[in-house]
Formats: structure tokens, C-alpha cells, sequence
């Protein structure tokens, strides 16, 4: 699964005050329109450009690639309980078959026996494997998620998230994404 990036369109991938991507999946990324509102309302800095430019009569600017907040954000804890971050927990799979093919959520307990919609109850899950499994309790079904549902922090989401890159990362940006990537000689 990724993200389309039209390199066309050049976005400017936005950094928390931290220097790190605001989000890396979806990847934080602003229209050139926005970046440069932003510039203007002195709310960032521009951390590299492109090549491209954009003149008014009076004004001429090249377009940020990087640009960095001047605020720092402070990323929530704990993320909303949503089918994407859900999705993104569980790494766009079935927990039950592994296909990313068709995918919904499943309850592992299920509502009818009094399983709740929360993070330690719901997996992601094709549609054959969800209509599979049905209303019956995973030892029941024979079906057994790969993973314990849990709750995930930001962190796991990102690290997730970079599983994932988008089809296209211009090549100012790469030094701000994958911090954990080795460094080369």
C-alpha cells in the first residue's frame, strides 16, 4: 500500500520543530500554495528548495521542499481509534490469512458476546476471513489472530507507517525520513 505523490505537483514535506516528519504515514506534506502561506506568516522555515520557482511582479521565491515548523507539535500519545490506524497498526493485513486483499476489521470477541470496539478487541481482517469466522470466538473458529490486538502509541505507528513510503521521496526529504537507517561511510 502506498501513498501517491505526484512529484509534479512538488510538495514540501513538513517537520516538527524537532526536525522529524510531523507524520510519516500518510507522509507530512503541504501543496507549494500552503508552504509558502506559511513562509509568509512566518510560521516556518524553509530547510531546502526546489529548483522551481514562483515570481509575482514585485517578488520572486524559489519553492521550499523541506520546510520546518517553528512551534513545536507535540504528538498525542496515544492515536485515534480509526479503520486507517487501525489498518496501520495491523500493517494492512488479515490477521487471520495475512492477504491485504479486501480488507475490514473483525471483532476477536464478538459484540454478540460482549466484545467491545476498542484497540484490544479488533484486528483487521479480510471479508472472507471475517465472514468465516463469524460470531464465534476465535478457539471456536479455529482462528487465531497473528497478533494480539493492543492499543498502539504514536511511535508504533510511525515506525509502521515506514513500512510504507509513498511511490515517490524527493531527495531533500531524505534526510529527514528514516532515522533509524544506516548511515553510510
Amino acid at each position: 500500500m502506498t501513498i501517491a505523490v505526484s512529484p509534479q505537483a512538488l510538495p514540501a514535506l513538513v517537520l516538527n520543530a524537532d526536525y522529524r516528519p510531523l507524520s510519516y504515514y500518510p507522509l507530512s506534506l503541504w501543496s507549494w500554495q500552503d508552504a509558502i502561506k506559511a513562509v509568509f506568516l512566518d510560521r516556518v522555515n524553509i530547510i531546502a528548495e526546489y529548483d522551481q520557482a514562483v515570481s509575482s511582479p514585485s517578488f520572486s521565491m524559489r519553492l521550499p521542499s523541506v520546510v520546518c515548523l517553528k512551534t513545536y507539535i507535540k504528538p498525542s500519545r496515544h492515536p485515534a481509534f480509526t479503520r486507517f490506524n487501525l489498518f496501520l497498526r495491523d500493517r494492512f493485513q488479515c490477521q487471520y490469512c495475512s492477504t491485504r486483499e479486501e480488507l475490514t476489521f473483525d471483532h476477536v470477541i464478538p459484540r454478540c458476546r460482549g466484545g467491545e470496539t476498542t484497540w484490544e478487541n479488533v484486528v483487521a481482517a479480510c471479508s472472507p476471513c471475517n465472514l468465516k469466522k463469524g460470531s464465534r470466538l476465535p478457539k471456536q473458529a479455529g482462528m487465531i489472530p497473528h497478533q494480539k490486538p493492543f492499543q498502539p502509541t504514536v511511535q508504533d505507528l510511525h515506525n509502521n507507517g515506514r513500512q510504507f513510503p509513498p511511490n515517490y521521496l524527493h531527495e531533500s526529504w531524505l534526510d529527514y525520513l528514516y532515522w533509524d537507517s544506516e548511515l553510510e561511510p
